[in-house]
């Protein structure tokens, strides 16, 4: 998921949630990313499956935060639809590699 539609849509926030919602949801999700770079970078598939986990995290976090953006007012159902979409496609993925990669570690 292209973090700049997270940045795109908590442009508009009210300034007070600059230290609030608006940094919290930028921050998570840029770890998603982050987390997957990181994952790439290691060779052993436990720390792999790690990183992968921590960057599952941080998807369920930023949809936790869209959610309650929706609920508070700040986001319109509709405007979120297609990150969230992305955000599910993207926790999917994850969860396959992270499949894929338990055998080898198990060994």
């Amino acid at each position: 998921m292209p973090v700049w539609m997270v940045f795109r849509l908590t442009e508009p926030l009210p300034k007070r949630e600059d230290y609030g919602l608006t940094s919290q949801m930028r921050r998570a999700a840029l770890s998603i990313s982050a987390n997957i770079a990181e994952a790439f970078g290691r060779y052993h598939a436990n720390d792999k499956i790690n990183f992968y986990y921590f960057s599952r995290g941080s998807i369920a976090e930023t949809l936790n935060h869209l959610e309650y953006g929706v609920r508070v007012g700040y986001f319109q159902r509709d405007e979120i639809e297609v990150i969230d979409s992305k955000l599910g496609d993207m926790y999917e993925s994850i969860h396959k590699l992270i499949k894929s990669l338990r055998p080898q570690s198990q060994s």
